[in-house]
């Protein structure tokens, strides 16, 4: 007997928007008005057009100091440049074993910038002072890869977030061990809406915590493409235009990467589409927490559920409206929500998993 009657949520067209990623949701209307402003007539290319001189200008009044900012073409590539602006010969990157710069970079940082990645345990994807300390005996040895960096990634891949006093206690220690810090921040705007929602939360939880360099991420929050990686002293970006360039992130158009970034940072847009996520992810969860077999805790840091869903319910609900597998062995998948995602999203996917997990 057919257990789904005629009027079946999961037998109607599948929803326009998915649960599978913030990267899966299109641009903000802001965004797509200012690359058409930025369309028009001709701009030198390689950043000496007014749009980047403007975005840089509107990154150093966020974050109310002299801070140097360059631009890249994805997140992956702005990590790998990051990077290999702090590093020398022989020196190494700290970080979680969970971080997307190991875990989901396909080895672009040891291939391309030949640095190895120290991985170290964390705590609900976080790096703590213990596994940070735990290679302080490689310093000094000339047998061993020398740690020079700390990366740290806001929010996390696991959805969770540093307090800005883990932050700045990872910070100092850090720099007491002689390491720089870099942020992986493609989240950035999901975390400094959740932790407080002014650009003094961003100040707070970056570079007034020590943080030296951020990838400030614009994609997975309303952009097209393009990510920033700003500096929080001119001297720490000293070699950056020439790593840049041979790590494959010198965009000849540049202006159409910074106008983006006009558009998210003029009048805090980023941090208002951060919290449409965040706020969409709660809502989410609150229509489904009352289904026991989810497994689900505590409402979501910032836009990402990561439930527990078994067959048939999961593949009936990821050929309806996908979302991608997250721990096979532990039967998690992971819902993530966009800047896009409405109230009647929400309950349409919700009355999805309400009725997959009853059958």
């Amino acid at each position: 007997m057919d257990c789904c009657p005629y009027w079946s949520v999961l037998r109607s067209p599948r929803p326009e928007r998915w649960f599978a990623s913030d990267n899966a949701a299109g641009a903000a209307p802001e965004v797509i008005a200012t690359l058409v402003e930025a369309n028009t007539g001709h701009a030198l290319a390689y950043g000496s057009d007014p749009w980047t001189a403007r975005a840089e200008e509107c990154f150093r009044a966020l974050f109310d100091r002299d801070v140097a900012t360059s631009f890249a073409y994805g997140g992956t590539g702005a990590n790998v440049f990051a990077l290999g602006c702090l590093l020398r010969p022989a020196e190494a990157v700290v970080c979680s074993r969970v971080a997307h710069v190991t875990y989901d970079e396909t080895g672009a940082a040891e291939r391309i910038i030949g640095t190895k990645l120290l991985e170290v345990d964390t705590l609900d994807g976080k790096v703590t002072p213990q596994g940070l300390s735990s290679v302080a005996h490689l310093l000094g040895s000339e047998h061993h890869v020398q740690p020079a960096v700390l990366t740290i990634t806001q929010a996390t891949e696991m959805g969770t977030l540093y307090s800005i006093n883990e932050i700045r206690t990872l910070c100092e220690i850090a720099h007491e061990m002689g390491l720089l810090v870099h942020m992986d921040g493609a989240r950035i705007a999901n975390a400094v809406a959740a932790l407080g929602g002014s650009p003094a939360t961003l100040r707070a939880m970056t570079f007034e915590s020590g943080v030296d360099v951020l990838t400030f991420g614009g994609t997975k929050c309303g952009g097209v493409f393009g990510e920033a990686v700003v500096f929080a002293r001119p001297d720490l970006a000293s070699r950056a235009k020439y790593i840049r360039k041979q790590t494959t992130q010198l965009h000849s158009k540049m202006r159409f990467i910074a106008a983006q970034y006009v558009a998210l940072l003029e009048n805090n847009l980023f941090i208002d589409l951060g919290r449409r996520a965040n706020d969409a992810a709660r809502q989410l969860h609150e229509a489904v927490c009352d289904i026991p077999s989810l497994g689900l805790g505590a409402p979501p840091q910032v836009n990402s559920i990561f439930p527990r869903l078994v067959d048939p319910a999961k593949s009936v609900l990821q050929e309806w409206s996908f979302f991608w597998d997250w721990d096979v062995s532990a039967s998690q998948v992971r819902w993530m929500t966009a800047w896009d995602t409405s109230p009647a999203d929400v309950a349409r996917f919700a009355a999805g998993v309400h009725e997959a997990t009853s059958n």
